[in-house]
């Protein structure tokens, strides 16, 4: 891999660089709520700054074309100087990245903002390359989606991973020949996206525990009551997984019914009730077993986190920042959750990444990733 690194470059001073980082971080009222993915998007930042290139980063930042990344650019003001660009299509952007001197840095506005970023447009992607001489990727996180930022700019220009998508494949390769005992711990929703990866993880991993909407979905085909609860209806025939001797499923939940909450055995659950986290009993069971593990790997919360369900989660993740051995997290809900309790020191690794973290684990790779390995760097 090393001839895929940025760090490996002799000289790229007076080089520019388009730079692509995952800027997608939450904002409300235009402050930024959790600067996670930006803190580990900074070090190559200012790597490429001490080298003397010349930085263009561009990103995303919501669903609409008109979310801005002006918060962000001011974010990473504060850490180094940084020019704002609006319009890709303004001539006065290109005067502007063509007048850079060594280790300046512009940043360009919300590439989704213009529809051929997504479209992975031939034309979008020509005008996106035609501002460097060279590409590095550290958008780790949106590297499974085929967008002119990801995927197109490399079949123009030579193009490179950065430091922190380096960290993700190297730590994220650590569950692909795992250390064992090993446990996988899944929660969240959408579980057709999530089924690939469960079914993998239950022919590798000693240990796999589905909660979140996910178990209620597993309940559903096995004919238990879940209530009025989150569950997807799935085509594919579950019985090969629910079969398996290492899946663990709750035994016990908290439920929402009527006005109030109640901690009911799955056996025991009534037609108007909302499964929102898991109960104290799996909790327990789920942290005794955290202590025998060399390496737990987890991806997506265990209740329904937007809704303050969240102590069971809590408790674990206690418990894996004391008693883990190694300890690799991912998903965008138990991230934001670990930096809000202030321990993010405490593990192994925490991926930026949610789907791209999942892509990668279920296929060994990404397309962005193949993109650049395929670059010519002629």
């Amino acid at each position: 891999m090393k001839e895929n690194l940025i760090k490996n470059i002799e000289n790229i001073k007076g080089k520019r660089v388009f730079l692509r980082l995952e800027l997608n971080v939450p904002i409300e009222n235009n402050k930024i709520i959790d600067s996670f993915r930006i803190d580990k998007a900074l070090p190559t930042v200012l790597f490429l700054k001490e080298k003397g290139a010349r930085i263009i980063i561009a990103g995303h930042i919501g669903r609409d074309k008109s979310d801005t990344l002006l918060p962000v650019f001011e974010y990473i003001n504060k850490h180094t100087p940084i020019r704002f660009i609006s319009d890709v299509y303004d001539k006065e952007a290109l005067n502007t990245i063509k007048q850079m001197n060594d280790g300046d840095i512009v940043m360009l506005e919300n590439l989704r903002k213009w529809s051929g970023e997504t479209e992975n447009s031939e034309d979008f992607g020509n005008l996106l390359a035609s501002f460097a001489d060279i590409f590095v990727n550290d958008a780790f996180a949106v590297s499974h989606r085929k967008h002119s930022s990801i995927v197109g700019i490399p079949k123009r220009i030579p193009s490179y991973i950065g430091l922190q998508f380096e960290e993700e494949i190297k730590h994220l390769s650590l569950a692909l020949k795992p250390k064992h005992p090993f446990l996988f711990i899944v929660g969240g929703a959408k579980f057709a996206t999530k089924l690939p990866i469960v079914q993998k993880f239950l022919d590798v991993a000693d240990s796999v525990f589905v909660g979140g909407a996910l178990a209620n979905t597993i309940f559903k085909f096995k004919g238990i009551e879940v209530g009025k609860s989150r569950a997807d209806t799935v085509d594919t025939d579950l019985e090969t997984i629910i079969k398996k001797d290492n899946l663990i499923l709750p035994t016990d939940v908290v439920v929402e019914t009527g006005n109030k909450t109640e901690i009911r055995r799955i056996e025991d659950i009534k037609t108007g009730d909302i499964i929102m986290d898991i109960g104290p009993e799996t909790t327990e069971k789920i942290s005794a077993l955290i202590c025998k593990m060399r390496l737990v790997l987890w991806n997506g919360p265990l209740g329904n986190y937007e809704k303050g369900f969240d102590e069971a989660t809590k408790r674990l993740l206690l418990t894996l920042a004391k008693d883990g051995e190694t300890v690799i997290l991912g998903g965008g809900d138990t991230v934001a959750l670990v930096s809000k309790m202030g321990i993010a020191d405490k593990f192994t690794f925490i991926s930026t990444g949610g789907g791209a973290m999942l892509a990668f684990l279920s296929e060994g790779c990404l397309c962005g990733f193949e993109a650049v390995k395929n670059s010519n760097r002629q």
